[in-house]
């Protein structure tokens, strides 16, 4: 199995990294991606990748609940780091409305400037989506996102809204811990997303599935949201983690 999303980089994980390592390797995750949050992130997910070669890969972005009123000095140097760092993905970047919609704006142009990294480099994008789904939409009917390839993560929306991301690109779809809840739903979505589509993630440390659910999430958990999305398509979990394998190898690339 392949952790296409977690944060094992952040101090959450500053007493037992190696440890938690060691239980996802035997948990059966061999691989995992680092997503960027911004440039205070930079030095510690570098750190992680160094301390466990072959095992990780990197992606490289600033996150939208980073983006403030410098975020076009921290564009600048993101940037440069990414088009001089080996990086899997631009990553990972997108809207937040959840917190504050100060700077929504200039979200919206980080999304747009990254996203065209991306499309020069021939890289798949990360993306983060919350409370910002007609935005994000609107966005890439806009004419000003250039066509790229990526994965919306953390994915928790509707079956319809799957068929309206279609409309806009061949989207990949990150399903986490959520799936697990009682309370999510997200049956239906799951179905209409379809195993060739499907990409296994924690987030880590964030988002324990059941029956962690409210703990520190990681990578070792992931055998559980194989499980759950094995019950809703009626597969069993070496069919569900053979396909989102190969799915995160077509869009991220082997290593």
């Amino acid at each position: 199995m392949i952790d296409t999303h977690t944060h094992i980089y952040l101090e959450e994980f500053d007493e037992d990294r190696v440890e938690v390592v060691r239980r996802a390797r035997e948990a059966g995750v061999e691989r995992v991606i680092l997503p960027n949050v911004d440039l205070d992130t930079v030095a510690a997910m570098q750190a992680t990748s160094d301390l466990f070669p072959g095992y990780c890969r990197m992606a490289m972005g600033l996150h939208p609940t980073s983006v403030g009123a410098d975020y076009r000095e921290q564009l600048d140097r993101t940037k440069e780091l990414l088009f001089a760092g080996d990086y899997c993905a631009v990553g990972e970047i997108g809207l937040d409305l959840y917190w504050d919609k100060t700077y929504a704006r200039e979200q919206e142009e980080s999304f747009v400037v990254q996203t065209g990294w991306a499309a020069e480099l021939d890289l798949p994008v990360i993306i983060h989506c919350r409370d910002a789904f007609s935005e994000i939409v609107a966005l890439l009917q806009s004419g000003r996102v250039a066509p790229f390839r990526g994965v919306f993560h953390s994915f928790t929306g509707t079956a319809e809204e799957v068929r309206t991301l279609r409309k806009q690109g061949d989207y990949y779809f990150g399903i986490n811990g959520i799936v697990t809840f009682k309370n999510a739903h997200l049956e239906d979505m799951v179905r209409e997303v379809g195993i060739d589509r499907i990409l296994l993630e924690t987030d880590a440390p964030y988002l324990a599935p059941v029956p962690y659910r409210g703990k520190r999430n990681e990578p070792s958990y992931l055998p559980r949201m194989a499980q759950r999305i094995a019950d809703i398509l009626s597969m069993s979990v070496a069919e569900v983690d053979g396909a989102a394998t190969a799915n995160a190898f077509r869009l991220f690339g082997q290593w």
